[in-house]
């Protein structure tokens, strides 16, 4: 079996992205992350640029991974600047990482244009950095920054950076499609001639801006690369960076490649999921192999199809990479729909099952009400355990009232809540502040039912979306459909609430989302 360097960036390239700020805590989080899944490099951040990254170094240190090598990053030195006096280079040695990743210019215009030095002296930066720090006992990756576009516009001189670097002794040579804008025959044909022209092992670093990252990737792979570089789910700048979740599926189990350590490939998703909770990010549903909505089927044709045999709606099985098969309850769902959601709870349940038609029923009056169980698998299930006789409620609600304050004004909390609700023979009143009545309530609910559920302090409220049902009644009075999505950082569901009151709606949804919490804690 063919092995393949993985290289990841998301703690340096993905930071770059629109909407994320990395805490040391965050990167730290996501370094163990990457390790478990058994990344093979993660590169944590640039020294050189910011304390934060110098301090993520220091703290990283006392931590034991177990199957990756943290790598640092940074420049080749300035244009006429002494090597051995370079605070790039001297803030990469304080780092003290086994592995130093450096990018240098491999594009003409950029030499002469952007960082205004002669294409003589990027060569001599490309190599004094590179035996600097072999000199001291760093393994060193060489990023070509801008490669592609710069052999396009000058091939020789494109060549020439990549045989200093390589004759430097640097250990690959990673090809970067800085910019985003090649296409697959090109990058072909390019790659071809560096293997014919450079005798260093080369890699691929690509971006999205074309939308075909993973494409070139997996192109470049096929054509000799040895590493390829990326962010885990594809964050970066403008477009993003290749998608490795998505790249690693397919180079294990389509084209023989070894990506991770065997068996991992099984944690793709929950690890996939945990780097976006961190990153605060929603994890994109249609994200490849390892989105929620990877392996949902709607259409009955297609659910019935997959019910006699998943290979005629699916290209692998979603247990491969740690997914599930999910069916979607909706208009155009049949009963084999309903029975195949069902069976992935109780899978010994027949269509002859007159519990089976029950459901049916429930789900359609509830549908003809306004409800939608297609976004909200967590509210079908509660159905489902209840025509079971499966669920007892873990608390009840006896009543709550919100209050408003206002609009917001320096940030100051808009709404407060107050709830009463019952635990087995104990009653609880208690109050909260939030931004907003839902969020009040969210707060109060948690509150009161706390102490007897620890395991609640984990969760938190990813998602509210609100939709307006009734087109011809006026908006305000008009019945609200909410669906709420909660996560505890390695699970995710969503429920629904339907109500000519929106908090009320809202309502039932969150004391849904609750109960399914615990009744998964708790089965």
């Amino acid at each position: 079996m063919k092995e393949i360097s993985i290289f990841d960036s998301t703690l340096r390239d993905g930071a770059q992205a629109e909407g994320i700020s990395f805490s040391v805590t965050d990167k730290i989080k996501i370094a163990k992350a990457l390790d478990e899944l058994g990344i093979s490099f993660i590169e944590a951040g640039n020294p050189g640029s910011n304390k934060k990254d110098l301090e993520f170094f220091k703290e990283a240190k006392s931590i034991n991974f177990k199957n990756s090598k943290l790598v640092a990053f940074g420049s080749t030195r300035r244009a006429g600047q002494d090597v051995s006096k370079d605070a790039n280079l001297l803030a990469l040695l304080e780092a003290d990482t086994e592995y130093v990743c450096i990018f240098g210019k491999s594009s003409d215009f950029h030499v002469t244009e952007i960082i205004n030095t002669t294409k003589e002296e990027n060569l001599n930066m490309i190599f004094d950095t590179i035996t600097f720090l072999k000199s001291k006992g760093k393994k060193v990756f060489y990023d070509a920054e801008h490669f592609f576009d710069g052999y396009k516009s000058n091939r020789e001189y494109a060549l020439e950076t990549l045989k200093t670097a390589c004759k430097a002794g640097a250990l690959c040579l990673i090809l970067c499609d800085t910019n985003g804008g090649t296409f697959p025959t090109e990058l072909l044909e390019i790659i071809n001639d560096v293997k014919e022209n450079v005798s260093c092992p080369i890699g691929i670093h690509a971006h999205n801006d074309g939308g075909m990252a993973v494409a070139l990737s997996l192109l470049a792979i096929e054509a000799g690369c040895i590493q390829v570089q990326g962010t885990l789910l594809g964050y970066g700048e403008r477009c993003g960076n290749a998608n490795l979740s998505t790249i690693i599926a397919n180079l294990e189990l389509k084209r023989g490649y070894k990506c991770l350590p065997e068996g991992n490939i099984k944690e793709l998703t929950s690890i996939s999921r945990e780097v976006a909770e961190i990153s605060n990010f929603s994890l994109d549903g249609g994200m490849p192999f390892v989105g929620a909505h990877s392996f949902a089927h709607k259409a009955g044709m297609h659910v019935d199809g997959v019910y006699k045999n998943p290979k005629s709606f699916e290209h692998i099985n979603p247990e491969a990479v740690g997914n599930e098969r999910r069916f979607l309850i909706s208009e155009v769902a049949g009963k084999s729909t309903v029975l195949a959601k069902i069976n992935k709870i109780y899978p010994d349940i027949t269509k002859d099952d007159p519990r089976l038609t029950e459901i049916i029923k429930t789900i359609k009056d509830l549908e003809y009400g306004g409800y939608q169980f297609e976004g909200a698998d967590a509210s079908f299930a509660l159905i489902v355990h209840k025509a079971f006789g499966d669920f007892s409620p873990y608390f009840k609600v006896n009543n709550f009232k919100t209050i408003g304050e206002g609009p917001l004004i320096n940030d100051k909390l808009s709404a407060s809540a107050i709830i009463n609700v019952t635990v087995g023979d104990k009653e609880e009143v208690t109050g909260a502040n939030g931004n907003g009545p839902v969020d009040a309530l969210n707060k109060a609910l948690r509150k009161a039912i706390g102490t007897f559920y620890p395991v609640l302090n984990d969760v938190h409220l990813s998602d509210y979306k609100v939709r307006i049902l009734d087109g011809k009644e006026s908006a305000t009075a008009a019945k609200t459909r909410v669906i709420i999505e909660f996560t505890d950082g390695k699970m995710t569901w969503s429920t629904v609430g339907v109500s000519r009151d929106i908090i009320e709606a809202s309502f039932k949804a969150l004391t849904d989302a609750i109960e399914y919490k615990l009744y998964k804690e708790n089965k």
